[in-house]
């Protein structure tokens, strides 16, 4: 179907096609059609005569995503932290909950702060991206074993114009990096590999999502890294039922500290480890 329609009739088709596929099938069908438009949701409102010459392309997003694809890597945006990054397939698709590491990291650093931030695990980059902007004279060294991963993450960086104090690295966690760290990030994959998943999630980078037997084999290297390199802070984001294991596996450290966080729904999401005296904030 590539006949000229125009933006009412489409929105209530995509809606139609989408109803029992997801939540909320208009909002979706309101976004595919901003996306498809490059426009916001003022125009699709006001300008519901508008006609689209060619609808196969838009007609196309809404097959993939009545087959679960998310609506993220149809429109190739996601909203993290009130601002408009670029995603693919490749990149694990960030999540609201990661905004709360995020906080946590800024709640423990003076601002002013001239320490170098090392991210295993970059993504698409957008941990490294939102604490730079914070943290104005901060540097960051961002890591990923995905080459698709760090093309996204460079996309982004380029976006926001912090390719000189955002450095990408392939790395498996901090092999190939020397120097010495401040403060460690990290939003690594921490679910269990026989776990069953939705569909949509299918389409994520499963390196990103699962993270060993257990789901915690990674969190458990990066924390033992953090002791053995001296590193001084680690925040890290995990699965709301980690904790009473990653507490004892805290405690062989002598020096290691651990607070815990919870998420928007109250479970617990991470925690921030001090390995040693921390600085004067």
């Amino acid at each position: 179907m590539a006949d000229s329609r125009v933006v009412s009739e489409l929105l209530h088709v995509i809606t139609q096609e989408l109803k029992g596929v997801v939540e909320s099938p208009r909002r979706e069908a309101e976004l595919l059609v901003m996306a498809y438009l490059d426009c916001d949701r003022l125009f699709i409102l006001t300008d519901a005569d508008y006609v689209i010459e060619d609808c196969e392309k838009l007609l196309e997003y809404t097959a993939r995503r009545k087959r679960n694809e998310p609506l993220e890597y149809i429109t190739n945006r996601v909203s993290f932290y009130s601002q408009i990054f670029y995603i693919q397939e490749g990149a694990l698709i960030p999540r609201p909950e990661t905004e709360l590491l995020i906080d946590e990291v800024l709640k423990c650093v003076n601002r002013e702060c001239d320490m170098l931030f090392v991210e295993v695990g970059v993504g698409s980059g957008v941990i490294s991206i939102v604490l730079a902007q914070h943290l104005k004279k901060a540097r960051f060294i961002a890591v990923d074993i995905s080459t698709d991963a760090l093309h996204v993450a460079k996309k982004n960086i380029d976006k926001f114009a912090l390719n000189e104090r955002i450095e990408l690295r392939e790395s498996n966690l901090l092999d190939k990096v020397d120097e010495k760290i401040d403060f460690l990030v990290s939003n690594p994959p921490y679910i269990a590999d026989e776990t069953i998943l939705e569909k949509n999630l299918s389409y994520e980078p499963q390196n990103a999502l699962f993270g060993g037997e257990i789901g915690d084999e990674i969190i458990r290297e990066l924390t033992t890294l953090t002791c053995k390199r001296k590193i001084k802070n680690f925040a890290c984001e995990m699965g709301y039922d980690q904790r009473e294991k990653i507490s004892a596996f805290v405690k062989q450290f002598s020096d290691a500290k651990i607070e815990f966080y919870k998420d928007y729904s109250n479970f617990d999401r991470g925690f921030i480890m001090s390995c040693g005296d921390k600085d004067e904030k």
